[in-house]
């Protein structure tokens, strides 16, 4: 005879809403899920479970939320995934600007602090690195050469308040129209990171008969040469070795005025922190992301800024965005970009719900809309401020939106051109990321693969699943923003990511 299990399995009901549940471990087959229901078959850690029966055609539910349709009947018990789920659209409440409310700024001299670099306009960075931009993929390999040679020549050892010199290639910048939506991105990109205050000076490197001309670049935003940025061409230096020479006699130019910066104490409302995730999984929005957002509301109520982006995972949940808009015309703008990213997936044969990807849904995520709605919690609670086009500079303090991919590299490339000094990344399968010239906090959602990838990973956010608070670790995490703002080197800086993490997002016709 069959003794029956009785093993009663960890699970967390999000919302009294919910018919679903997540399983806190792996739950198998015959466990106890709650008085007088047993697991009908295996479910994964950080995947659902189903709670009542669900018909087909009915909302699946999860933090309140709807987050599917059952494509088959559902028993309760039963493991509920992309076998018997499916989405498709519904009508959501938008709300407009209704749940906003004002923010409590502390005052000045009760704000936190951290030791950055003043800049000559005033801004604040958090890193000291000189940057060589390309204006196209034909300048990429001369700039490469470039830095690795100023490295190589050890100049930078007489330069210790120097972060080093970075290299920011691209692919694009011909074979593109001379305007339009793609050479805007690309523009708004390119002056972005030369503005960003984490870099003390900027040379710009082209090759000479592109679409993307320097010299236009600079026409437009009125730039001037001099001592923090330069530029210059392949073609009219005469070939890639001279190119390399007077690159590297450049650099040696601007190192002495780089490595005057010193840090010194200011206030953390200069803070402008990148808010990312990748690599999610079925508690992402369960641990990291909303401790994150505690972050994120602490940083805004010490007067800086937290910029949420990756529009394709708010999709589903921009209705709870669009009732935290300061006003209508906010709210209407970030519609305004779900509408248009609609469109923009439709004319390239693709739909919103081929996100999430296929290491997500290993993870315990089943739609776009589950996604989302975790995705969506890194924002926090204060008002929507304001709604920003990719790689937009970003001008209001607080809470604020950029319209992005949710392509981790091309995201945080909008949000470092837009001024971020900062990034948090969340991450629940193991994102291998890191980012200059802004450093980049990873987050990990689960204990078991924060012990996998420790030398990766930056804080453990697993341990809300043992009863830490979301008001602990977003403590937490806020006083890490503060360390690595002051210089304390993020795991993935130490392991030397972010050379190849500049990816400008790329729109149009390649011609």
């Amino acid at each position: 005879m069959t003794q029956k299990k009785t093993d009663t399995a960890r699970i967390l009901r999000l919302s009294q809403a919910d018919n679903v549940a997540v399983a806190a471990s792996r739950i198998e087959e015959g466990d106890t899920i709650r008085d007088g229901l047993a697991a009908r078959t295996r479910i994964p850690f950080g995947h659902k479970v189903a709670l009542q029966p669900i018909a087909p055609g009915g909302p699946v539910r999860k933090f309140g939320q709807i987050i599917g349709f059952a494509s088959a009947p559902v028993a309760a018990g039963d493991w509920v995934h992309v076998h018997n789920v499916e989405m498709h659209d519904f009508d959501r409440d938008y709300r407009m600007a209704e749940e906003a409310h004002p923010v409590n700024v502390l005052p000045p001299e009760e704000q936190a602090t951290f030791e950055g670099f003043r800049r000559r306009d005033g801004r604040v960075g958090t890193r000291n690195y000189i940057g060589i931009l390309t204006s196209v993929n034909c300048s990429a390999s001369v700039a490469r050469f470039m830095a690795e040679a100023a490295t190589r020549s050890g100049i930078l050892d007489d330069y210790p308040n120097v972060d080093g010199v970075v290299s920011f290639t691209h692919g694009t910048g011909c074979g593109m129209a001379g305007s339009g939506e793609g050479f805007d991105m690309l523009k708004r990109t390119q002056w972005g990171y030369a503005a960003n205050p984490n870099l003390a000076a900027v040379l710009l490197v082209g090759l000479g008969c592109e679409v993307f001309q320097i010299a236009r670049l600079k026409e437009l935003y009125g730039i001037e040469e001099g001592e923090t940025f330069r530029t210059m061409t392949i073609q009219d230096t005469g070939g890639t070795r001279r190119t390399i020479d007077e690159g590297v006699a450049r650099i040696a130019e601007m190192l002495p005025l780089a490595d005057r910066a010193r840090r010194e104490t200011v206030p953390a409302s200069e803070i402008t922190v990148a808010l990312q995730c990748g690599g999610s999984d079925g508690y992402s929005g369960i641990t990291a992301n909303p401790a994150l957002g505690v972050a994120a509301d602490t940083v805004v109520r010490n007067g800086g800024t937290a910029i949420l982006a990756e529009t394709p995972e708010i999709y589903g949940a921009e209705h709870l965005l669009t009732r935290r808009a300061r006003n209508r015309a906010v709210a209407e703008k970030l519609v305004e970009r779900i509408r248009w990213w609609e469109d923009y997936t439709a004319r390239n044969g693709g739909e919103m719900n081929n996100n999430p990807s296929p290491g997500n849904k290993a993870g315990g995520l089943t739609t776009i809309l589950e996604k989302s709605l975790g995705a969506a919690a890194k924002g926090g609670s204060t008002p929507l401020n304001a709604v920003y086009e990719y790689a937009e500079q970003v001008t209001e303090k607080g809470f604020v939106f950029m319209d992005t991919p949710g392509y981790d590299p091309v995201s945080v490339t909008g949000q470092v051109a837009g001024g971020a000094n900062v990034v948090c990344f969340t991450t629940g399968r193991g994102s291998a990321y890191g980012c200059k010239p802004s450093p980049s906090i990873k987050l990990a959602t689960n204990t078991a693969m924060y012990e996998r990838m420790e030398e990766d990973m930056d804080i453990n956010c697993g341990d809300i699943l043992d009863g830490v608070t979301l008001e602990e670790k977003g403590r937490a995490i806020f006083e890490e923003i503060l360390a690595v703002a002051s210089g304390k080197r993020t795991k993935s800086e130490r392991l030397g990511y972010g050379d190849n993490e500049f990816v400008p997002w790329q729109v149009g016709a390649v011609m």
